[in-house]
């Protein structure tokens, strides 16, 4: 009875792991070998887990300079606005980013000071009529002796010296907008026009009605945009490698669109204090401008350089710890996929390729895990 009774745990105890050892799968997800660089994949699961294999490619790799910069406008394209004579701001309707015509009036100004150029204009041209006359007689009486050239020179001084008022008080009264062939007694005007110098936004109003305007005051900024350009900020140490011509990638800070430029000119001084060359940079679609602003800040690529290289697709290659590694399928036997784990040295990065510097430690041909490496590296 003893021995039944020792029998008896001894069997319920078999039948117990029998019927734990049914529910343990037959193998894991990836079985590893004893040598951790191995891994052995099912052909099923290379599939579920929608891997791809794939070889080395020769790819474009660029040599990059990057720069800083901003948009801008050149100076010819900006313009302050003041008035050449002084006085009080009668009307002005401006906002900031107005659009304005080359000619538009901008604002007007008030001044008795206005009435008197052209009183004085009126007394001139009245005056040279009769004296020119006279300049010309006194000038033929001269020629035969009739009179002295004492009295000829005398009607020569008063009409050429009267000829200099007349043509300064003209100028005067075209800096005033104000048409001299139309100005008589019974039309004089306190008043003058201020018109818009060049064609485009308003980016700053600094007068207001009713305040008094002085020559040196500025009253309204304008700028066009018709010529943006880039201005890049680029080291020293990379001057060598740019050259006119060479594409530029830029992005505005913290934006996602990209757009292309050309480097059209390089300045030739250095800035003594942050150690960098400006380089002048253009549109290669000038309808790019459109949506932007000069004073954005930019992020730009130069392309000063191209070369080709062997690389594999970034999802090829796991960073561990400062190292990068790659699977390198060693075997395929219809069903079960051998993969080795190699460390591999990068090069340069571009788009979804990167150079692999020791493609001599791979056979030609070689074949290696481009879709699926992370997690199987990473586990």
């Amino acid at each position: 009875m003893k021995t039944i009774k020792y029998i008896m745990p001894a069997l319920i105890l078999s039948v117990f792991l029998a019927c734990t050892s049914e529910n343990t799968p037959d193998m894991e997800n990836v079985e590893r070998s004893n040598m951790s660089d191995l891994l052995e994949i099912s052909n099923a699961q290379f599939e579920l887990g929608k891997m791809a294999l794939g070889t080395f490619s020769n790819q474009t790799f660029y040599q990059v300079v990057k720069a800083n910069g901003m948009l801008d406008v050149p100076p010819e394209y900006k313009s302050t606005v003041s008035a050449y004579f002084g006085g009080y701001v009668k009307n002005i309707a401006l906002i900031q980013g107005q659009k304005v015509r080359k000619g538009q009036t901008l604002f007007t100004l008030e001044s008795p000071d206005y009435i008197e150029v052209q009183e004085s204009f009126l007394a001139a041209k009245s005056q040279l009529s009769y004296l020119k006359s006279d300049y010309e007689r006194q000038k033929d009486l001269a020629a035969s002796n009739v009179t002295s050239q004492k009295i000829y020179l005398k009607a020569e001084s008063d009409y050429l010296s009267t000829l200099a008022k007349y043509e300064s008080l003209k100028k005067r009264l075209q800096l005033m907008n104000i048409n001299p062939n139309t100005v008589t007694a019974l039309n004089l005007s306190s008043t003058i026009a201020v018109k818009a110098p060049m064609a485009g936004f308003v980016t700053s109003v600094l007068a207001t009605k009713g305040m008094f305007l002085n020559p040196s005051d500025i009253a309204v900024t304008i700028m066009n945009t018709d010529h943006m350009h880039i201005e890049l900020n680029i080291f020293e140490q990379d001057l060598s490698t740019i050259s006119i011509g060479q594409d530029v990638l830029f992005s505005l800070q913290n934006g996602h669109t990209n757009y292309k430029a050309t480097v059209h000119l390089i300045n030739k001084a250095i800035d003594s204090d942050t150690r960098t060359i400006k380089v002048h940079c253009h549109f290669k679609n000038e309808k790019d401008a459109v949506a932007l602003t000069p004073g954005m800040y930019v992020s730009a690529e130069i392309y000063s350089g191209v070369d080709t290289a062997l690389s594999l697709p970034l999802n090829a290659v796991v960073s561990i710890e400062n190292k990068s590694f790659v699977l390198v399928q060693k075997e395929f036997n219809g069903d079960l996929y051998s993969f080795k784990k190699v460390a591999v040295q990068l090069g340069k990065t571009e788009r979804d390729f990167v150079e692999i510097l020791n493609v001599n430690d791979f056979e030609d041909g070689a074949q290696f895990l481009i879709n699926g490496a992370f997690n199987l590296i990473k586990d």
